[in-house]
C-alpha cells in the first residue's frame, strides 16, 4: 500500500537554507508520525488536539520572555477553535495537530532554535514554525525565487511568496519509496521583531486539491494566530 505525504519545503531561496531545511524535516516527521490516525468522515471526528514538540518552554532571564517557543506552543496556537472559519472551511474539524521542536547546529557551533506544528483541516494543511537566526525579512524579496510580495503585516517587515510541498511515497513494509513534487504553497513570513533585527515567524498554507491558496485566507489566519503566539506582544517593543 502506498500513500502521499505533504510538507512545505520552505523556499529553498530564502534567507538560512540551512534552518528552512531542518524546519521542513521536523514538519515531515510530524506528518509521519501522525500517518495511520484515519477516520470515516469528518464529521465523526473529534477536534484533533496537539501532540509532541517540547511542552516545556524555554529558559529566559527572570521578568523576560523565554528566549523561544516550543514547538507544543506553535501547536496550540495555531489549533484554535475558530481555524476552520478562517480557512473559509467552517464545519471542519483538525484531523491532526502536532508541533516538533527543531534545531540546526552551524559550522561556528551556534545551535539556532526551528520549533514548528502543522494542523491538517479538510481541504487545508497549515505549518507554522519560527526561526531565530539574525538574519531580517525586510529587504529579502531578491532571495525568493517566484510569486513574492513584500508588505507589513501586523506592524511587522513582511514577505509572501510561493512554493511547493514535497510529496513522499512508501509502503509500509519499506519497499518502493520514492519523493517528488508536491501541491502548490504559499507562504508568510513575517519578522519576530517589529525593529526586525534578525528572525522570523512563518505562515504556509496549501490545498489537498492542488488549487493554489488564497492569500488573502493567509493573511487571515496570519493575523489571528501571531499574536496569540507566546513572546510575539514583547517583541514588539
Amino acid at each position: 500500500m502506498a500513500d502521499d505525504t505533504g510538507a512545505p519545503r520552505k523556499g529553498a531561496g530564502m534567507w538560512g537554507q540551512a534552518v528552512a531545511a531542518v524546519a521542513v524535516v521536523a514538519a515531515l516527521c510530524v506528518g509521519l508520525w501522525m500517518f495511520g490516525k484515519t477516520s470515516s468522515s469528518d464529521s465523526d471526528l473529534r477536534p484533533a488536539t496537539c501532540s509532541g514538540g517540547d511542552s516545556e518552554k524555554a529558559p529566559g532571564e527572570p521578568g523576560k520572555a523565554p528566549r523561544h517557543v516550543s514547538g507544543a506552543q506553535l501547536c496550540e496556537a495555531l489549533n484554535r477553535p475558530d481555524l476552520a472559519e478562517l480557512l473559509g472551511a467552517p464545519g471542519k474539524t483538525a484531523k491532526t495537530a502536532a508541533g516538533s521542536a527543531g534545531s540546526v547546529k552551524l559550522a561556528n557551533g551556534e545551535e539556532i532554535a526551528t520549533p514548528s506544528a502543522q494542523v491538517e483541516l479538510g481541504t487545508y494543511t497549515v505549518a507554522l514554525s519560527a526561526s531565530y537566526d539574525r538574519l531580517p525579512v525586510a529587504g529579502s524579496t531578491a532571495l525568493v525565487r517566484e510569486g513574492t510580495r513584500q508588505q507589513t503585516v501586523l506592524g511587522r517587515p513582511a514577505v509572501f511568496y510561493s512554493d511547493r510541498t514535497l510529496s513522499i511515497r512508501f509502503r509500509l513494509d519499506g519497499s518502493d519509496t520514492g519523493s517528488g513534487p508536491g501541491v502548490p504553497a504559499r507562504a508568510l513570513t513575517v519578522a519576530r521583531e517589529a525593529k526586525d533585527s534578525g528572525g522570523s515567524f512563518e505562515v504556509v498554507l496549501w490545498r489537498a486539491d492542488g488549487e493554489v491558496p488564497d492569500d488573502a485566507v493567509l493573511l487571515r489566519v496570519a493575523e489571528k494566530v501571531l499574536p496569540t503566539v507566546p513572546g510575539w506582544a514583547a517583541a514588539s517593543r
